[in-house]
């Protein structure tokens, strides 16, 4: 089920399989940039991901929401997630609110994912910060008993963070993910996005997707790779195995 820029309706849970992992984003191409390579790489393993944009990400310079809708359905069909969907949340105007929260929480309750994945909650934006600590409110929310939110309680196994940040941070991740098998089809879905990415930027190297693969290749670098994305966690992380650690 593919909803990429308007409101999408509740799933109904009798109607979908549980996802594996559900990525919130505050806007349209943020997935993309901070763990589209790991999306890819899951969905390879056979794993049901999802997305869940907040807002339409516009207005914004060179977009409209016209131009948005086909460059999301685009990004969208080069992951080939298994859903996505939009909160019909303001962009420029997120806020931890009650509404909002419920309203997330019960997109998760019906998605019902193992984990979930939200913005890093130090950034400039406040967009994104306002996303972070939604998510995390909904994580506790979509556990609750005696209300109106649809679909059964549901509590995600874990909370994990991805990078798509504002600020120019010296970050240390938690641990990063080789992405090197899907580096090429990661910018794809990024270029999809030309209105945010190509369109009205300096064309003069290093251009925006100049130096998105440059920072690709600094965490690939780390981990003796060639292409990375790094993930935060606020909780211990838990492994069955350090099998395939590398």
């Amino acid at each position: 089920m593919i909803n990429t820029l308007t409101p999408s309706e509740f799933p109904n849970p009798d109607e979908i399989e549980p996802l594996d992992f559900l990525v919130v984003a505050p806007h349209p191409d943020d997935a993309e940039l901070g763990m589209g390579g790991t999306i890819m790489r899951m969905i390879d393993q056979g794993m049901r991901v999802g997305v869940l944009d907040l807002t339409s990400g516009e207005p914004t310079p060179y977009g409209s929401m016209e131009t948005r809708i086909r460059e999301t359905a685009a990004a969208t069909s080069v992951m080939k997630l298994t859903w996505r969907g939009n909160a019909g949340l303001v962009n420029r105007g997120l806020e931890n609110t009650l509404e909002a929260r419920e309203r997330i929480a019960s997109y998760v309750r019906c998605l019902r994912p193992r984990w979930l994945f939200a913005p890093y909650y130090h950034d400039a934006h406040p967009d994104h910060i306002a996303a972070t600590a939604l998510t995390e409110a909904a994580r506790f929310h979509a556990k609750l008993s005696k209300t109106d939110m649809p679909g059964p309680r549901h509590h995600p196994e874990r909370l994990y963070y991805y990078f798509c940040i504002h600020l120019r941070l010296a970050v240390e991740p938690a641990w990063i993910v080789d992405i090197t098998e899907q580096w090429e089809r990661k910018m794809e879905a990024v270029r999809a996005f030309d209105s945010q990415m190509v369109t009205g930027r300096p064309t003069a190297p290093p251009t925006l997707l100049d130096r998105i693969r440059h920072e690709g290749e600094h965490w690939g670098r780390i981990i003796n790779r060639r292409y990375g994305e790094p993930f935060a966690t606020k909780e211990p992380l838990a492994l069955n195995s350090l099998r395939d650690l590398i």
